[in-house]
């Protein structure tokens, strides 16, 4: 089965600096195409490759109200019954410790029809009690799962709490300990969670957090997350970077599907080499941002010189071709004026999901005027940027009216607010920029420069490029 997807990585950039620019921009596309069986049937993942665990928040705050409990019994009833025969699973309770209810063995059983019965069975004996240690349930989850690289390695959990029964370095603690041998979608419900908290284990576990506004809506995003696990057919795909003495990784993020800055989860293998790990990987396709510092090693103008070269590692063996991250010092403005649609795209849609976020902030400490400001600017951007996600997002927040008038919505719960700030990270994927469209400049008959596609005259001395005549009665 590790053969069954195959990787296309594409590097889209403008590789144009001004003299005496530090910091190149980058999106790294990577496509994981599946591969299809002798009866050109599209290969599927082995159900016993993949474990499953689900941890089930069981702290006090899940009686408050009681509906909450009961939405997460049936929502993790929901979850076993999705699980084929085959996958080996267990179930966690958390609380100021972690304790396995299923199997009663304390390790991991097979799926089938009598062993999802009795899980189910042990879900309704769940009881709220007790304080919330996430660090302490990850950890769990994590001795109970075999090495990732024999196994697709998941975990479901739901929090209604804040995890405030462990410091924040213990979490940390977990986490680094978690990172690369299993991915975790943490899930919120309520109004007591904090969105930190689900959005920090997601990044560092590369998961995808998300959060219900009605705990009927829990069933449904359990179902969900399972179903895309069964998809994926590798453990770990990872992103090695490798730069030259003059450039340096200031930051890395995953741009699509979802936001995540990924930076802080990167493994140093050496001086210049860095890896990032991605989580499993189905037939899917992913965007990352790379943002480089790059300092001028000498005086030479008008050269593309090597910034970092990109490569896909899977089991230490690289799985599509090298890509590579240029950048070329130029006085010529035009040049380096220019924005990289794929960069653009990116950048607007992480502006306006910071300025969702930002209104989220000061709604929640009773700021309505700056929340209505930065929500009022988001809507501005998403407009501008054509960004239907973040319009749609910021429609249960505010009402936009013709004329582009916003106006906040009144009575927005604690819900509300909670759910808009996961929401922000989520970030659906758009077609592929054409590469032509890219990258792909024209050069010059007369001069030898180069002027972007599409240019109807060189951007050096003018001349007009054959074939772009300007149609009769237009003046140039």
């Amino acid at each position: 089965m590790d053969n069954a997807i195959q990787f296309g990585l594409e590097v889209n950039q403008n590789k144009y600096l001004r003299v005496g620019g530090r910091e190149m921009h980058a999106v790294l596309s990577v496509t994981g195409q599946g591969t299809t069986d002798e009866d050109d049937t599209p290969a599927r993942s082995d159900p016993s490759r993949l474990v499953e665990v689900l941890v089930i928040d069981c702290s006090g705050s899940m009686a408050d109200p009681p509906t909450k409990m009961a939405a997460a019994q049936q929502a993790a009833a929901a979850a076993i019954n999705v699980l084929p025969d085959g996958v080996r699973f267990a179930v966690i309770e958390g609380t100021l410790q972690a304790r396995v209810v299923y199997p009663p063995t304390k390790t991991l059983v097979t799926a089938s029809p009598a062993t999802r019965k009795a899980a189910k069975a042990a879900v309704t004996r769940l009881t709220a009690s007790g304080g919330t240690a996430m660090g302490s349930w990850l950890a769990a989850a994590r001795d109970l799962l075999p090495p990732p690289s024999s196994t697709i390695n998941h975990v479901l959990l739901l929090t209604d709490g804040i995890n405030q029964h462990e410091t924040e370095e213990e979490l940390e603690r977990v986490l680094r300990t978690c990172a690369g041998r299993l991915v975790c979608d943490p899930r919120g419900i309520g109004e007591g969670w904090h969105p930190p908290d689900l959005l920090r284990i997601a990044a560092a576990l590369n998961g995808t957090a998300e959060a219900v506004r009605r705990p009927a809506d829990l069933v449904a995003s359990f179902r969900e997350s399972i179903r895309a696990a069964l998809t994926k057919l590798l453990p770990d795909v990872r992103i090695r970077l490798r730069t030259v003495p003059y450039a340096t990784v200031t930051f890395f993020k995953q741009a699509r599907p979802t936001i995540q800055d990924l930076t802080e989860y990167a493994t140093k293998v050496d001086e210049r080499t860095w890896e990032i790990a991605t989580g499993s990987w189905g037939a899917e396709r992913r965007e990352f941002h790379l943002c480089l510092g790059v300092e001028p090693p000498d005086d030479i103008l008008e050269q593309d010189r090597l910034a970092a070269r990109v490569d896909l590692v899977v089991d230490g063996e690289l799985r599509a071709a090298t890509a590579t991250v240029l950048v070329h010092w130029t006085v010529n403005m035009a040049r380096s004026a220019r924005i990289d649609l794929s960069v653009s795209q990116v950048t607007g849609q992480e502006d306006v999901r910071q300025a969702i976020n930002a209104g989220c902030d000061a709604y929640d400490r009773g700021d309505r005027i700056e929340a209505h400001a930065q929500w009022a600017r988001a809507v501005a951007l998403a407009t501008a940027t054509r960004d239907a996600a973040a319009l749609d997002q910021l429609r249960h927040l505010v009402d936009i009216e013709p004329g582009g008038i916003v106006r906040l919505k009144e009575n927005l719960s604690q819900t509300d607010i909670k759910v808009s700030m996961i929401e922000s990270t989520q970030n659906p994927l758009h077609p592929p920029v054409p590469r032509s469209t890219a990258v792909e400049d024209q050069i010059c008959g007369a001069c030898g420069e180069t002027s972007p596609p599409g240019a109807g005259r060189c951007e050096n001395c003018g001349r007009r490029f054959e074939g772009d005549d300007p149609p009769a009665g237009v003046l140039v």
